[in-house]
C-alpha cells in the first residue's frame, strides 16, 4: 500500500509541471558579462606584485586631493574643496605630502612620515602635530585620524613576502555597468589573500583584486589583526611608466574613522633621486604643538565617569 502511496504522488509530481501553473520564468537580473577574460595563476599574479613594488625607489607626484569625512555613524557627510598637492616618496617608508590652499597656494598642510611616527604642519591653524602612525585614540574630527602610513600603504602595492606571508588565489564577482547597454552585469576577477604572520600568530592582512579584463589591480583591502578592514582602496585608470604600471585616480576609504581622500595623479616621476632634506619636517617658530602620544595616554589614564 505504501509503494502505490508513493508511486502516485511522485506521478503527480512529475506530472505538476507540464500543467504550466505552478511555475514562471524570468530572465536574471544581472548578466555575466561577455567581455573576453584573461586568466592567471596564483604564482603568477604574487609574482606580478612583487615585480611591480620592486620596480618603485622613489615617487614624486603631483596631485589633485580631494576628501570627505562621515558616513553612517556620522549622518551624514561632508565635502571638502579639490587642492592641489605633492606627494614624495622613498622607499622602505619615507613620506611626504603637501596640500595647497586654492587660488593662493599657500600650504594648507604639509606632512611627513618615517613609517613609524609622523609630523604635521597646519598653517592656517599654526598647529604642528607630531605622533606614532598608529590611531591610538580616535578623534571626533575624522580628519585628524589621517596618517600619511594610510597613504603610503593605499599608493604602492607592496611586496609579498614569502617568509611572512602566504598568498591564497579566490575566484570572484564583481557588479559593474555594460559601457554598452548600461546593464549591470557580473564580471568574474580574481582576488589575491595575503595571510600574515606576526609575533606567531596568522591573519588575513590583504586582500588585492585583479580585474579578469586586464589583469590590473583594481581594489586593495589593508585589515587590522581583529579582522576588519582598515583601508579600502580603489584604483582607476592605470598608465605605463617605463614599465610601471600605476593608477591616474586612487580612492581611498577608511571605515573605521569614516573619511575618505581621493587622489588624481597629475604627473609622475619614478625612481628620481630624493634627500633626506626632501622629507625634513621642523617645527616653525611660535606654532602651537599637539603631541596625539601624550593625548591618547591621557584620554586611556582618564578615570570614568560618576554616575
Amino acid at each position: 500500500m505504501k509503494a502505490l502511496i508513493l508511486r502516485a504522488t511522485l506521478v503527480v509530481l512529475l506530472a505538476l509541471p507540464l500543467g504550466g501553473c505552478l511555475f514562471r520564468s524570468h530572465k536574471p537580473q544581472v548578466l555575466l558579462t561577455n567581455q573576453p577574460l584573461k586568466t592567471a595563476t596564483i604564482e603568477q599574479l604574487a609574482a606580478f606584485i612583487n615585480e611591480q613594488a620592486g620596480k618603485v625607489k622613489t615617487l614624486n607626484a603631483t596631485v589633485n586631493i580631494a576628501a570627505s569625512t562621515g558616513g553612517s555613524k556620522k549622518g551624514k557627510i561632508t565635502d571638502y574643496k579639490e587642492i592641489k598637492g605633492y606627494i614624495l616618496v622613498r622607499q622602505p617608508n619615507m613620506l611626504r605630502m603637501i596640500g595647497l590652499m586654492p587660488i593662493v597656494r599657500n600650504r594648507a598642510f604639509d606632512m611627513v612620515s618615517d613609517g613609524q611616527n609622523f609630523k604635521l604642519w597646519i598653517p592656517p591653524q599654526n598647529k604642528f602635530v607630531i605622533g606614532s602612525n598608529t590611531v591610538g585614540h580616535p578623534s571626533q574630527n575624522p580628519m585628524e585620524n589621517l596618517r600619511p602610513q594610510h597613504i603610503y600603504e593605499s599608493l604602492l602595492l607592496h611586496q609579498i613576502d614569502p617568509e611572512h606571508d602566504i598568498a591564497v588565489l579566490e575566484q570572484g564577482n564583481q557588479t559593474i555597468q555594460d559601457p554598452k547597454t548600461k546593464k549591470s552585469v557580473l564580471q568574474p576577477d580574481y582576488v589575491v589573500d595575503v595571510v600574515t604572520r606576526v609575533d606567531q600568530t596568522w591573519y588575513l592582512s590583504r586582500r588585492i583584486t585583479f580585474s579578469r579584463v586586464d589583469l590590473m589591480p583594481i581594489r586593495q583591502r589593508v585589515y587590522d589583526r581583529n579582522g576588519y578592514v582598515a583601508t579600502d582602496a580603489r584604483y582607476e585608470g592605470f598608465k605605463d611608466y617605463n614599465g610601471l604600471a600605476f593608477p591616474s585616480t586612487i580612492n581611498i576609504w577608511r571605515p573605521q574613522e569614516e573619511y575618505s581622500v581621493t587622489l588624481i595623479i597629475e604627473k609622475l616621476t619614478i625612481n628620481q633621486p630624493l634627500t633626506d632634506e626632501q622629507f625634513a619636517l621642523n617645527q616653525p617658530p611660535g606654532a602651537q604643538v599637539v603631541d596625539l602620544s601624550k593625548r591618547s595616554t591621557t584620554a586611556n589614564n582618564a578615570s570614568p565617569p560618576s554616575r
